[in-house]
């Protein structure tokens, strides 16, 4: 839909947009020439790939040495033979590694840590992330170099002056952005300077995937004033849902018009379910061993998941030779049969959850959607695409699930992103503010029932501890270049004191309208970040209380939310001077 404006920088640039899924990966690319029209381009070929070359995305997969150093990744990771070497030479196979990134409140009565492939001994979430991010890179370095002409001076001119855009999951927050940011320092891409921090940015797969489907003319139809789209991209491990409104053609703006939604019903929980079943049905059989049950886990991920179509018929896993026979567990001649029901229970759950999440979005957007895309590699399951189209249908909504190319979808929609921002307003999923002491007032009856956290500061005054002060409310539309701040002071007795601040901005996940206290539903807040100043140079002079001399400063806490990355700033005013 959408032309790319021409590049009016001065110095060539690379943009490198990396899309981590839990089970596969891609990664797309611009280069910013001065003068011209950036055009999005995808890594086709990978190591191990060769002979489907064309293909967008490899497995996310990385195989260790006991040493912890990389042998394989990717394709090469899931090469046929494989499993020889790895048992030949010790290596340990890490594969879902993404979701051992997740925040812990995503969790469900369903899913557990436990429920993951662990980690090698001695790796962390960031070291596995940085190893895997690195490989990405030097698989898109090596495509550009073979790919383009002169690719070899083409890389060597951009390769200190690259961006980063990594795509993650909408239920993702600061602590999950900042983990990945650190595993490109990690992982040799850029120096953990200020300036190198910069060169890495975000983006919801919500949002990539809007910016796929309007850069591929897929919502030509729907981009009308006033109305709105819901993108579903149910991949791997997460289901995000994102509804979207269009509030105008020409200026092109778009807008959220609810919060975005994550849940983690993606297929790899299909697959857990089915893991679960086979290693209970086979407990007594004599191909309930570890490596039959993996051959059949691998045929079902590869093959009877993706091609089940409902519960009026069976469903076979091939697993060994003509002589693998059980009657009593339905083995027959190498192949286990699954019954129409029992393969709807592994897929109803992951339906279920999903058209929540729909619903729950169609009743709290300010514009319910008439049409919801469905993106992601789930989504060519026909169960689930036809399941879906009956419970949307039923909602009056249309749907659409694109035919070709979605597996590019988050790394090409994140390059549109870097490029055009076409969504100008987010709404908050979460309640942002900071902790504070409000002056005592004896009319009011919530500070009279907190008689025990009383007391006097060094001005005189008399405060109550533990109270909130929101700065930015839940479901508040935030524009990109909007700010919200709050005026806060802290009182010591020495100036040094107040060389240096420190503030914890707190976020509350409750529903509630008006939050105003920690020992209310304490357990619904968490701190995500703080933010320091240096203010020994402020010029403070000491005051005199009750008890002595004391020095006050005053301040602003600011945050910016309207981007995909949170930032948080203290701010004060000095003789009409603004500092930060």
């Amino acid at each position: 839909m959408s032309t790319h404006q021409t590049y009016a920088g001065s110095v060539r640039k690379l943009v490198l947009c990396l899309d981590i899924g839990t089970t596969f990966s891609g990664v797309s690319y611009v280069f910013l020439e001065p003068g011209q029209v950036p055009r999005i381009h995808n890594v086709t070929r990978f190591p191990g790939q060769e002979i489907s070359a064309g293909d967008c995305k490899i497995p996310s997969i990385l195989l260790y040495t006991p040493d912890g150093s990389v042998a394989y990744a990717g394709a090469e990771a899931a090469a046929p033979g494989i499993d020889m070497i790895v048992e030949d030479k010790g290596l340990t196979s890490v594969e879902w590694f993404k979701l051992h990134l997740r925040p812990a409140r995503l969790d469900s009565g369903d899913f557990k840590t436990r429920d993951l492939p662990p980690l090698p001994r001695g790796k962390s979430v960031v070291s596995v992330f940085a190893d895997f991010i690195a490989y990405l890179v030097s698989c898109a370095k090596r495509f550009i170099q073979e790919s383009h002409a002169n690719g070899n001076h083409l890389w060597a001119s951009v390769e200190g002056n690259i961006e980063f855009v990594l795509s993650h999951p909408n239920g993702w927050e600061g602590a999950q952005q900042e983990k990945m940011r650190q595993a490109t320092i990690v992982g040799g891409l850029i120096p953990n300077t200020d300036e190198g921090r910069k060169r890495v940015h975000f983006v919801t797969e919500g949002e990539a995937s809007l910016h796929f489907c309007i850069q591929s003319g897929l919502t030509a139809e729907s981009i009308e004033d006033g109305k709105s789209v819901m993108i579903v991209d149910v991949g791997g491990g997460t289901v995000d849902i994102s509804s979207y409104g269009f509030v105008s053609k020409s200026p092109f703006v778009v807008e959220e018009v609810t919060a975005p939604d994550c849940i983690l019903q993606g297929s790899t929980r299909v697959n857990f379910r089915a893991s679960t079943y086979l290693k209970n049905l086979l407990k007594d059989s004599r191909y309930g061993n570890d490596d039959d049950i993996k051959l059949m886990l691998e045929y079902f991920d590869k093959a009877t998941k993706r091609v089940f179509k409902g519960e009026n018929e069976s469903s076979y896993i091939r697993f060994g030779s003509l002589s693998c026979n059980d009657p009593e567990v339905m083995i027959r001649r190498g192949q286990l049969t699954l019954h129409g029901n029992v393969m709807l229970s592994f897929f109803q759950p992951a339906l279920d959850a999903i058209m929540a999440a729909i619903r729950k979005q169609c009743q709290i957007a300010s514009r319910p959607p008439s049409t919801v895309f469905l993106v992601g590699g789930f989504a060519a399951n026909p169960w689930l695409y036809s399941s879906l189209k009956d419970g949307i249908g039923a909602l009056d909504i249309a749907l659409c699930r694109p035919d070709s190319h979605t597996d590019k979808a988050v790394a090409s929609g994140a390059a549109s992103f870097f490029l055009e921002h076409f969504v100008s307003a987010r709404v908050t999923k979460i309640t942002y503010g900071i902790t504070y002491a409000p002056t005592y007032d004896i009319r009011n009856p919530e500070h009279v029932a907190r008689h025990d956290k009383m007391f006097t500061s060094l001005d005189g005054r008399t405060h109550v501890s533990g109270g909130f002060s929101p700065i930015l409310k839940r479901g508040t539309k935030v524009r990109e270049n909007e700010e919200y701040s709050g005026s806060f002071s802290h009182v010591w007795r020495h100036r040094q004191e107040l060389d240096h601040i420190k503030i914890d901005i707190l976020c509350y996940r409750g529903h509630d309208g008006d939050v105003r206290w920690r020992d209310v539903n304490n357990e619904l807040y968490e701190r995500l970040c703080m933010v320091e100043a240096d203010t020994s140079q402020v010029a403070l002079v000491e005051q005199q209380g009750p008890n002595g001399g004391y020095y006050g400063l005053a301040f602003d806490v600011v945050l910016l939310c309207g981007l995909t990355e949170l930032q948080a700033q203290i701010r004060r005013v000095e003789k009409g001077t603004e500092r930060r």
